[in-house]
């Protein structure tokens, strides 16, 4: 048998070069503004008389837009069609970026951002799918992917970074950068992205995306104000009832319907599922590592948005340069090894962050941490999304990938609330506490973070030696990892 490993070099045309580009370029911008903005919240605070409570659904509107309308953006792209689920949700994504850098109201930048992540929502996942309906599973599926997923890497980890450039200038600029960006790649997607036939076959699944939809919502806005209302408040118990509720009649739903949003056999699918628990204990640690370093580093000790974005710039060049070697090593090693190296390593520098002072000198307390994190981001994120659509049917890609991301962006805001939740700063209407109380009140969070990447890599290494009834085998990633149990 031929392994992956034995293919030719891959070679593209120019034209496959500049397709790969749009798609990476609107990944990137994605990414981008899952972070952007963190630096510039208490500027746009200042300016326009938002309270802090105001202020997170900034972050957070983007997040439930982005994260609970995944799984409808992608299956969307298989039944419109790509090219036309692509090309609408870049141009509004460009339009509410414009919208948000104009406006003086904080009720509209919110509504904007959430708009944003809406079509957020529909870009990732289609942008993937076109890849892999497009370049041919193996090498050549890899390396694509591996770019791509390098852009959004590199979007996710280096938005602070931006953001603190762009907030030296203005807050608006936050919002601002995308549109040129958008507006190019629109264009040229016009001419570059391949005209495709919708799935005439399929249906919507509105009962199911709905329940899913508000399920998905209301569990993030109930976990996300709960540090605020009360855990065990009336309010947040009901929510969460909720929340069994809606989710428990999408499970209902989909095993009724002739065309369901998502076929609950996905999750027997081993690769998938561990491919979707490592994004989240990624990105659920990484956005957790990044609240934590901002409130402490800008907003404690007195960092400003600049010294903030050098300080982390180590971790997007890392991404960058990073993601596709990691691409590379797939044939050689497998998804699986590559994706706890780089858990691992991500723990690793949250552990060595427990160090950290109220005097911190850079190069021996930050800079190793920051360094052990782009690695992980760097390995992590594009071998969970070549894990994630190998072997998985053309008509299900959008599926499979929407599952990732939604996931990724869910579980995150998980994480992020209950590392809120566990620091439990509370000191606004009396003295202000002392970067050595607020040191001690973030390093539970640290520990929180850190356990989260070290569970990401225990559930990774958990195979099931016996596939169950009706599941599909499991893809062979590589001749050293990822093979079907014998």
């Amino acid at each position: 048998m031929t392994s992956v490993a034995s293919e030719p070099p891959v070679r593209w045309s120019a034209k496959q070069w500049a397709l790969l580009a749009v798609l990476c370029l609107a990944l990137l911008l994605d990414g981008l503004d899952v972070t952007l903005v963190g630096v510039a919240l208490p500027e746009i605070g200042a300016d326009l008389g938002m309270d802090t409570a105001q202020l997170q659904w900034i972050v957070n509107g983007y997040l439930l837009g982005y994260g609970a309308l995944l799984l409808l953006g992608g299956r969307t792209a298989d039944l419109l069609g790509r090219r036309k689920v692509f090309l609408v949700s870049l141009a509004v994504f460009a339009i509410a970026s414009l919208i948000g850098g104009l406006v003086d109201d904080g009720l509209l930048i919110i509504i904007t951002r959430f708009i944003k992540g809406v079509a957020a929502a529909f870009t990732v996942p289609t942008g993937l799918s076109i890849i892999t309906t497009t370049f041919p599973e193996g090498n050549q599926r890899n390396k694509a992917v591996a770019l791509y997923t390098a852009f959004g890497a590199s979007g996710f980890s280096s938005g602070l970074v931006i953001g603190g450039l762009m907030t030296s200038l203005s807050w608006r600029w936050t919002f601002l950068f995308s549109v040129p960006i958008a507006l190019g790649a629109l264009i040229v997607g016009i001419f570059l992205i391949p005209r495709d036939k919708p799935n005439a076959r399929g249906r919507y699944d509105f009962l199911g995306a709905f329940t899913m939809t508000a399920g998905l919502l209301l569990l993030v806005y109930t976990v996300v104000n709960a540090p605020e209302v009360g855990w065990g408040a009336p309010r947040t118990l009901l929510s969460f009832v909720g929340v069994v509720v809606l989710l428990g009649a999408f499970v209902a739903v989909e095993r009724t319907v002739n065309s369901p949003l998502v076929p609950l056999s996905v999750f027997r699918r081993g690769a998938l599922m561990r491919a979707n628990f490592s994004f989240i204990a990624l990105l659920g640690s990484y956005f957790s590592f990044q609240f934590l370093m901002t409130l402490y580093l800008q907003g404690t000790l007195g960092w400003s948005p600049l010294e903030l974005a050098l300080a982390l710039l180590p971790i997007g060049l890392i991404v960058a340069f990073g993601a596709p070697l990691a691409g590379r090593l797939i044939p050689r090693y497998g998804t699986a090894k590559l994706i706890v190296f780089g858990l691992s390593a991500e723990a690793i520098g949250f552990l060595l962050l427990l160090r950290l002072t109220t005097d911190p000198a850079y190069v021996s307390l930050i800079l190793p941490t920051v360094v052990l994190v782009g690695i992980g981001f760097a390995f992590v994120f594009p071998c969970a999304n070549v894990q994630a659509v190998a072997g998985v049917e053309p008509h299900e890609q959008g599926l499979a990938a929407g599952m990732l991301q939604a996931s990724g962006q869910i579980g995150a805001a998980v994480v992020l609330a209950v590392t809120t939740a566990i620091i439990a700063m509370d000191g606004s209407d009396g003295a202000a506490p002392s970067a050595q109380d607020v040191l001690d009140q973030f390093r539970p969070g640290l520990v929180f973070a850190t356990a989260v990447a070290l569970a990401g890599i225990v559930l990774v290494l958990i195979k099931r030696r016996t596939p169950q009834p009706g599941a599909a085998p499991e893809p062979a990633l590589a001749p050293e990892a990822d093979t079907p149990a014998k």
